[in-house]
């Protein structure tokens, strides 16, 4: 392992691994939360429960947009890695992807818990649980997402000073 800081024109793209890290941390909460937990759709807290088939309708058309976005954000990080990819003394580490990844990912969690579960509650995490309960699985999201955004954090800084 080498000890030593890049030039600015050999640094890592940060912003393909956070756009990257959003998109991941879209796929996983509409694929795991969404479809295969079915705990909440994006709109089944704002008076479309899944109950009927017109707000299942519904909702599916939005986690389908909400799917879109976040192909949107993988296909961005994939354009900025790629033209970063083309100069000549790109500064590659894993460290530095890792990091990266997960600060997208954690602020994804943060900023998705924020807006939708808390200040517009379209949404809560685990809807399946009773409603009383559904504040601490709102928490423990925001929290993962805070601990991968400082845990990423400190991986990317870790990765900045040393190749792997």
């Amino acid at each position: 392992m080498t000890s030593h800081q890049p030039s600015p024109e050999r640094s890592f793209p940060l912003s393909a691994g956070i756009f990257f890290g959003l998109g991941l941390g879209g796929f996983f909460d509409g694929i795991v939360l969404h479809q295969i937990l079915q705990w909440h759709h994006i709109a089944t807290s704002a008076g479309y429960p899944a109950d009927t088939v017109e707000n299942l309708k519904l909702n599916t058309l939005l986690d389908g947009l909400f799917h879109t976005v976040t192909y949107v954000f993988v296909v961005t990080g994939l354009i900025i890695l790629w033209r970063a990819a083309h100069r000549r003394h790109l500064w590659w580490s894993g460290r530095l992807l890792l990091g990266s990844l997960l600060m997208g990912f954690g602020l994804f969690n943060l900023v998705e818990g924020l807006i939708n579960h808390q200040i517009l509650g379209l949404h809560h995490v685990n809807e399946t649980v009773p409603q009383d309960g559904w504040v601490y699985w709102d928490i423990g999201f925001l929290i993962w997402g805070a601990v991968m955004l400082i845990g990423g954090w400190a991986i990317y800084r870790s990765g900045k000073w040393v190749t792997d």
